[in-house]
C-alpha cells in the first residue's frame, strides 16, 4: 500500500475511518514558516462532517494536535506529525456488511487484495475519512506558497447533479464560496444545487460534483517535465481522494471542440512582463506553470453509500442478495471535498516549488 506522495514537501498518510485516529507527516517542509494548530484547524473546520443537513451527522470535531516540527510557533525542518482523533464512531452496520461488499465501494476488490484482513468499518482505509490528513498536510503547504510565494489556492463547486455555475473570478470565489452549504461561488445556482441534494437525499440517492481549484498568482516555471510534470502530479494527488474519477485542467474537454486559433493562448506584453490574453491551458504548457493562473477540475462521483436497495454478493455463500446500507452519509461529498482538492493541489505546488528552487530550506521570517 503507497500512503506517500511527493519528493521535496513530502507527507505520509496514515489512520483508518473507525480506528485511533488520523493522521498525516509532513516532511521536508523549510524551517522557519511560522505555523499554529489554528492555522491547520480553520482547513479542518470546512473538511469535517456535520456541517449542515447535506452532510453526514457523524460527530467529529477533528480537533488537529501537532506533535512534533514545530517549536516556538515556527517549523524546525524536522517532520511535522499532525493527528485528529476518531471519536463518534458507530461499526455496528458495517459488521452486517462485512461479507457482502458494497456497490461502488472498494470493499470486494481490497477483499480481495489483502486476503480478508482489510480493515471494513467504514471503509477503513479507502474511506472518505483519510482525507481529514490530506486536508492538514494542505494547511501547511498552503500557508507556505502564501508566505513565501504570495500564492492562493481556491477552490469551490462549479458544478452539482447536472447542475453548472457561471463563471465566477478569484475574488468572487474568495468572498462567495462559504455563504453557501454547497460552497459554490455563483449563489444563485447555489440554491439551485442545494435543491437537488435536498430531493436526492429526500429519497435516499446521491448526486456527484465537479469541484473547481485555482492557483494564482503562480510564477513560470514550475514543474518537471517529462514524467514529473506540474499537471502529472496534481492529476495522481486528485485521484487519491476517493471520489475523484476525472481531472482536467483549462479547457478540458472542451479542447475536442476547439479549433487550434480559438484555443491557442495568445501572448502579449505589458510593463515588462509577458503574459496570455486567453487562458485555455489552465496556466500550464508542456508540464510547466507558464505564469497565468493554474485552473483544474475534478469530477466527483455520487456517493455511493445510499439508502436504496442494491445488489450485491453474499461472499460468505457466493449467492447474489440485497443490501440496503445504513449509517451516516454525505448525499453528495462535493461540498466537503473543497478543501480536500485545495489541499492536494498546494501540496503538489509546494513540492515542485521547492524542486525548482523557487522555495528555500530555511524560510528568514522578518519577526525573528
Amino acid at each position: 500500500m503507497s500512503n506517500s506522495f511527493g519528493r521535496c514537501f513530502r507527507i505520509t498518510s496514515f489512520g483508518e475511518s473507525h480506528g485511533r485516529c488520523i493522521g498525516v507527516v509532513v516532511d521536508g517542509c523549510p524551517a522557519g514558516l511560522k505555523l499554529s494548530e489554528e492555522d491547520v484547524q480553520r482547513d479542518l473546520d470546512r473538511r469535517r462532517p456535520a456541517q449542515s443537513l447535506i452532510t453526514s451527522a457523524r460527530g467529529e470535531s477533528d480537533r488537529v494536535e501537532l506533535l512534533s516540527g514545530v517549536f516556538k510557533g515556527y517549523t524546525t525542518g524536522a517532520p511535522i506529525c499532525m493527528i485528529v482523533e476518531n471519536v463518534d464512531v458507530d461499526s455496528e452496520p458495517y459488521e452486517k456488511l462485512k461479507s457482502t461488499p458494497r456497490p461502488g465501494h472498494a470493499d470486494y476488490a481490497a477483499y480481495v487484495k489483502y486476503g480478508g484482513f482489510a480493515d471494513y468499518r467504514g471503509g477503513g482505509r479507502f474511506s472518505g475519512r483519510i482525507t481529514a490528513g490530506f486536508v492538514m498536510a494542505g494547511s501547511v503547504a498552503k500557508k507556505l506558497l502564501k508566505d513565501v510565494l504570495g500564492v492562493e489556492v481556491l477552490a469551490h463547486c462549479c458544478e452539482i447533479g447536472g447542475i453548472k455555475a457561471k463563471k465566477s473570478t478569484f475574488e468572487e470565489i474568495k468572498v462567495n464560496v462559504e455563504e453557501t452549504p454547497v460552497r459554490c461561488a455563483d449563489l444563485e445556482a447555489a440554491e439551485k444545487m442545494l435543491h437537488a441534494v435536498e430531493e436526492a437525499s429526500k429519497v435516499g440517492d446521491s448526486l456527484g460534483g465537479v469541484v473547481e481549484c485555482i492557483a494564482n498568482p503562480m510564477p513560470v516555471g514550475i514543474g518537471d517535465p517529462v514524467f514529473d510534470t506540474l499537471e502529472g502530479d496534481i492529476s495522481s494527488a486528485l485521484f487519491s481522494i476517493p471520489a475523484v474519477k476525472s481531472v482536467e485542467f483549462g479547457a478540458g474537454r472542451m479542447f475536442s471542440r476547439l479549433r487550434g486559433s480559438e484555443s491557442n493562448d495568445e501572448y502579449v506584453a505589458q510593463n515588462g512582463r509577458v503574459f496570455t490574453e486567453t487562458n485555455w491551458a489552465g496556466g500550464i504548457l508542456g508540464g510547466i506553470s507558464n505564469g497565468m493562473p493554474l485552473v483544474c477540475r475534478a469530477t466527483l462521483k455520487p456517493t455511493p453509500s445510499i439508502r436504496l436497495p442494491q445488489r450485491t454478493v453474499d461472499l460468505s455463500s457466493g449467492k447474489e442478495t440485497v443490501i440496503r446500507i445504513e449509517g451516516r452519509h454525505d448525499p453528495c461529498i462535493a461540498p466537503r471535498a473543497v478543501p480536500v482538492v485545495e489541499a492536494m493541489v498546494a501540496v503538489v505546488i509546494a513540492d515542485h516549488a521547492m524542486a525548482s528552487g523557487f522555495i528555500p530550506r530555511v524560510i528568514r521570517s522578518k519577526e525573528k
